[in-house]
């Protein structure tokens, strides 16, 4: 079996995304890997936020993706506390566009040995078991995937 030196988390500020990361830094802890964790600032959001841009000149967009990365670093640093991982080796990515497409670039670039990932994003629908970025990385990944799920799930 290949040695596990770098693992890929992805982060969407889920429910699961908590779990997700704890994880993979238990198995990052074991494995003496390094951790990357992904976030990405869907598409859609900056498309809406674009349209409101149109309809006032107070507004840019850069500023708000500028601001989206800010709070969303302080959440994943807020998330590698509450995980008591911040010893490990750990490179944070953040990304805008399609989440899965730009999932699978950040793969390509840093050629993890693994990928993290919960089965669901934000939705959380209730009927489904799978996402659809989930659904697509499990059909194309390149990378082993782990898909953490809740306890009974």
């Amino acid at each position: 079996m290949k040695k596990i030196s770098k693992i890929m988390v992805a982060v969407d500020f889920s429910r699961y995304s908590k779990k997700v990361l704890e994880y993979a830094g238990v198995m990052a802890e074991r494995m003496k890997s390094e951790l990357v964790i992904v976030n990405v600032i869907n598409n859609r959001d900056i498309e809406a936020m674009q349209r409101a841009a149109q309809m006032t000149k107070s507004f840019s967009v850069e500023g708000w993706v500028k601001t989206q990365k800010e709070e969303r670093l302080e959440l994943l640093q807020q998330l590698i506390q509450e995980t008591s991982l911040g010893h490990l080796p750990i490179k944070i990515l953040f990304r805008t566009g399609v989440p899965f497409k730009e999932l699978m670039k950040a793969v390509e670039e840093e050629r993890p040995d693994l990928l993290a990932m919960g089965p669901k994003g934000r939705t959380d629908l209730p009927d489904i078991r799978l996402g659809s970025t989930a659904e697509k990385a499990f059909g194309r990944c390149p990378v082993p995937i782990v898909s953490v799920r809740e306890q009974g799930e």
